[in-house]
């Protein structure tokens, strides 16, 4: 476990007062959650190591004890981490049956002090492990705490979440917004911070990382040539080189997922996101149909899974542009 990355941001300092006054009359099985950029994975090591902690204080675990030293080093008895396999970080990946039927010899057993179970992310569970985990769950055993972190608790099965005790982790306030970005943005991007909390859902540590992110500069140059593509029909090879070498394939990736669901928000008359596009977007959006923008919006997450099956990401750049250009306008 990466105990640096351990801290209670401004915004969770209720749910932590919440789980850690209450302790140890809590709920054998919680559920962490909250979307991306909400702080839920240093706030979960921060209780993970505070559960385990022989000497705990109020704002933390102690981070002397045997304990703490033996979760610094990775290498602590009683707490055991369940993900996807480190060589399948695929967006498909699940977390596997054998993996949690491992867990009955760790739940059952009898040792000194708590033992803690981290499974993240819960969404990776499939029916099998979701249902194999409900054992688990009916009879944990004493002194075991389970964690499940989730981005989208709605996707775990109805059966798992009945038996957690829920913990949102993203409710924020435009004010603790706006104070951890004063703090923590670099001074060339305080004036977009609307355009960072557009595009971040409101998540301030999300925002941050956009602010340093090299597809949010490049935007404006790249709906030039999306434009130009889309108006002369002509050389989608040849956007398709200059971007493949701009930007990553996962920065390009996710630049265009937002640039598309904006032109679909203006066909339907809904606010955008790039909301210092809104000139340029309304342009490109004219040159397509509603329907040819869905069109594009699936093809766009078929491309990604090729990806995550390791076609090489030139290629899929190839078939994107000349997608983008063969959807534009009196064409079927």
């Amino acid at each position: 476990m990466d105990v640096v990355d351990s801290k209670v941001y401004p915004w969770q300092e209720h749910s932590w007062e919440t789980l850690t006054g209450r302790f140890p009359q809590l709920s054998h099985g919680l559920l962490f959650y909250g979307k991306k950029g909400c702080g839920k994975h240093a706030f979960a090591r921060h209780f993970v190591a505070w559960v385990l902690c022989l000497n705990k204080q109020a704002n933390g675990a102690c981070g002397e004890c045997s304990s703490c030293q033996w979760l610094k080093s990775d290498t602590h008895p009683n707490y055991v981490h369940i993900s996807t396999d480190e060589d399948n970080k695929k967006q498909n990946a699940r977390i596997k049956i054998e993996k949690i039927r491992d867990l009955l010899p760790f739940v059952q057993q009898t040792v000194d002090g708590w033992r803690v179970i981290v499974i993240e992310p819960a969404e990776a569970l499939n029916i099998a492990s979701a249902n194999a985990l409900l054992k688990t769950l009916e009879e944990p055993g004493e002194r075991v705490v389970i964690i499940l972190l989730a981005d989208h608790y709605l996707k775990l099965p109805a059966t798992v979440r009945s038996r957690l005790q829920h913990v949102a982790l993203d409710r924020i306030s435009a004010e603790q917004s706006q104070a951890y970005l004063q703090q923590h943005l670099p001074e060339s991007a305080a004036s977009q911070l609307s355009l960072l909390m557009n595009l971040s859902g409101h998540m301030p540590l999300q925002a941050v990382q956009l602010a340093h992110s090299d597809w949010l500069q490049r935007r404006h140059e790249f709906v030039q040539d999306w434009e130009k593509l889309v108006l002369q029909k002509n050389m989608p090879l040849h956007y398709a080189t200059r971007w493949n070498k701009e930007l990553s394939f996962i920065d390009f990736m996710q630049m265009l997922d937002y640039l598309l669901s904006d032109l679909a928000c203006i066909k339907l008359n809904q606010q955008i996101k790039n909301n210092d596009m809104q000139p340029g977007l309304e342009r490109l959006s004219a040159q397509y149909q509603l329907e040819q923008l869905f069109t594009l919006y699936e093809d766009l997450q078929r491309f990604r899974q090729l990806a995550d099956q390791n076609v090489q990401s030139n290629l899929i750049m190839d078939q994107l542009f000349i997608k983008l250009m063969n959807c534009g306008p009196f064409l079927e």
